[in-house]
This record gives C-alpha cells, structure tokens and sequence, in this order.
C-alpha cells in the first residue's frame, strides 16, 4: 500500500467513525418536536392479556381500561377542543374551569396509561431500578414498606402512588396523591400505583390491602427498568 492508499483507507476509516458516532448520538436524541392536534389523542389499548393476571380479573382489567381510562382520554379531548375556541372575551371563570380540567384528564390518562404498563410481569424486582430503590431506601423491604403505607393511607378514597425521577435532587421519591392533578413538578413517574375505587373495588369491595398486595405481584419490572434509564438520560 502507498502512501495515498493508506492515507485514503484512513480517510475511510475517519469517516466511518464518525458517522456511526453520529448514529449513537441520534438514537440516544429526542423524538422531533410534534405538536398534537386539540382533541386528537388516541387511547392506548392493554398491554398484556387481562385474562392471564393473578389476583387481578379480567372483568376488572377491562372495566377500568375501558371505562376510567378511555374516560379520561374522551374528556381531555372534548376540554382541548373547548380551550381551542377561548379568546380575550372568554370569561375568565370558564378558561380557569377548563384548564382546571385539561390537567386532571391529562394527568389521569398519562397515569392511567403508566400503571397499566406496569403490569403483566412476574413481580419479582430485578435489574437497575430495583437496585437504585434498594440504594437510595436501605433495602427493598424498606421502599416496599413506604409504597404500601401510602397506598393504604388512600385506601377506601382515591388518588394515586407514584415513584418518581426527581430532576431537584436527582433521586426518587414516593408521592401520594389524592387526586390527579396534584403531582412532583418535573417529576417522571417509573412505578404507578391507581388508589381510585375503580381500580380494586369490583374484585376486592373495601379490601384495599388485598389489591395492593395482587398489585405487587403482578408488577413488570422490565418496563420499569426502561422508565429508569430514560428518565435518567
């Protein structure tokens, strides 16, 4: 090889570098900015077989899916298509109103769509998230032990239990919501427990407990592990 072959295989070998350096940095972007349309939002349908999780039934699964959720997502639309028609003469009290309720139905969808992914899995915590749970709380008794304390303390109400990414302090917290527009400003939701009657009730009656523990069992730990990374990068 002479000289202008070498340096040309070098050249090559420069360009390749870069553009697979390139590539990485492309994966690891975020999505396009993509404004969507007022009332365009499409519910997301189950992410497992309701027919196949223990301790949770399928009539449940359905119900709640496809009333209290598709719910949600049906009522931020119609508000979005409202809010689309305000302008200077709109009374003050309905824009509050409505804004008031496009972050309930937003936050109840978005919760919503994240507790049902949660599920589906065997339960048993493993990979990076539970580790960092372990760390940051001592032990995974002790994360645990908190989660259901505040789950209990919903019991019988509503709300939600959530451990979020913390952008402040660049840590996890675990919220205890008794509604959906209250939540961690900035936070990322990884595990999403729904506290709402309309989660437990028609196969537990008051017995929260019960779900909570049929909840725990049927947590999909590979989904929160995804949740983790992104959150972190």
């Amino acid at each position: 090889m002479n000289r202008r072959q070498a340096l040309g295989s070098l050249a090559g070998t420069v360009a390749a570098t870069t553009a697979a350096v390139r590539a990485a940095h492309a994966a690891d972007a975020p999505p396009a900015f993509a404004p969507q349309a007022p009332g365009s939002h499409k519910p997301v349908p189950l992410p497992f077989n309701p027919a196949k999780l223990g301790g949770l039934s399928e009539k449940l699964l359905t119900s709640h899916h496809d009333n209290n959720y598709v719910g949600a997502v049906k009522n931020l639309n119609a508000v979005e298509l409202e809010l689309a028609r305000v302008n200077k003469d709109t009374p003050g009290f309905q824009v509050a109103g409505l804004r008031e309720r496009e972050l309930t139905y937003a936050n109840s969808a978005y919760l919503h769509e994240r507790y049902f992914e949660s599920l589906g899995g065997d339960g048993r915590p493993a990979g990076d998230f539970a580790k960092a749970l372990s760390s940051q709380f001592g032990s995974a008794g002790r994360w645990e032990e908190l989660v259901r304390a505040t789950a209990m303390s919903l019991g019988g109400g509503s709300g939600w239990v959530v451990i979020a990414h913390s952008p402040l302090t660049n840590d996890l917290r675990v919220i205890g919501s008794g509604g959906h527009a209250p939540a961690l400003a900035g936070g990322t939701p990884i595990l999403v427990l729904d506290m709402f009657e309309h989660a437990y009730a028609m196969d537990y009656g008051a017995a929260h407990a019960k779900y909570i523990d049929a909840f725990f069992a049927n947590v999909n730990w590979a989904v929160l592990d995804k949740r983790w990374l992104a959150a972190r990068r």
